[in-house]
């Protein structure tokens, strides 16, 4: 789990490559890092050859410039795919990872043979509403500086980067990822380290409220439509006990993508399976890439 890292231009991407065999090239998701998918690429590694990548201002890579869409961030995955001569891959995404991941796969097709999105990012995004007494009031912020003001989702999590509070940010996951099994306290400490990192969220939270690749309005504006422009077979999980993306997204990004969509449904299960079933996604990869 040593990391490397490359240039892509005006970044720099650190990275996880480990095993042998067919690429699976993993996108992480929001709060973390390469570092997330080690239970994952524990049990992947004898079989193909595991890359997990840092997005741009996660983990070690370089956050030179700031993003306002997840499609630069599918850019830049797609720049780090030709970087390291990988050629077709196959796609894991977790989380804003899933969102990430259909973006790359709507605009660069030709770069992705399957994609299996564990617990991913709605195609129509994550809103984030302006909000009175913290209650939503419906309305999309107007700018990326409004919204660092959000009392609720936004400016606390900006409060606990800003001041390193790695307790908080524990307590935070425990509430709302972890809601079923409990990493280590070993594993909850490394993975943390490896969160702390992040320089972006403002960012992160802008691009994901925007975020639309239907062809319908959201009150963020009108989508891309580009979720017909994904050719590959998506496999979709959906766990009953995810507090962070609702069952409803995964159903929406379902419905979309048509006969290229499989479900998995997991039971006892929350928005970290690589942490609550971590033997039955890695067979469930195995059987999705062959």
């Amino acid at each position: 789990m040593e990391k490397k890292t490359i240039s892509i231009g005006k970044e720099t991407l650190a990275y996880v490559d480990c095993g042998k065999g067919d690429v699976v090239l993993m996108i992480h998701g929001n709060m973390s890092s390469s570092i997330h998918f080690e239970p994952l690429i524990e049990r992947l590694k004898d079989d193909y050859r595991c890359v997990a990548v840092d997005l741009r201002g996660f983990g070690d890579s370089s956050y030179n410039n700031r993003f306002d869409t997840l499609e630069e961030l599918a850019d830049d995955v797609s720049t780090f795919i030709d970087a390291l001569d990988l050629g077709a891959v196959n796609l894991v995404g977790w989380s804003n990872g899933g969102g990430v991941g259909l973006k790359l796969c709507a605009k660069y097709p030709e770069k992705v043979k399957k994609f299996f999105d564990i617990e991913g990012a709605g195609l129509k995004g994550y809103p984030v509403f302006k909000k009175e007494n913290f209650k939503s009031t419906g309305e999309p912020y107007a700018s990326k500086e409004e919204m660092a003001t959000d009392p609720l989702q936004v400016a606390p999590v900006v409060n606990m980067f800003a001041k390193g509070d790695a307790p908080t940010m524990t307590a935070l996951w425990d509430m709302t990822i972890y809601t079923v099994e409990k990493p280590t306290r070993e594993q909850s400490e490394r993975w943390m380290a490896e969160t702390m990192k992040q320089r972006n969220i403002v960012d992160l939270d802008w691009a994901l409220a925007n975020l639309n690749m239907s062809d319908e309005y959201t009150p963020y504006g009108k989508g891309d439509g580009t979720i017909k422009d994904i050719k590959c077979p998506v496999a979709l999980t959906m766990a009953d006990h995810d507090n962070v993306v609702p069952n409803y997204m995964v159903m929406d990004n379902y419905n979309a993508l048509g006969d290229k969509a499989t479900l998995i449904p997991y039971t006892a299960c929350g928005h970290s399976p690589m942490v609550d079933c971590p033997d039955k996604v890695a067979e469930d990869v195995r059987v999705f890439f062959g």
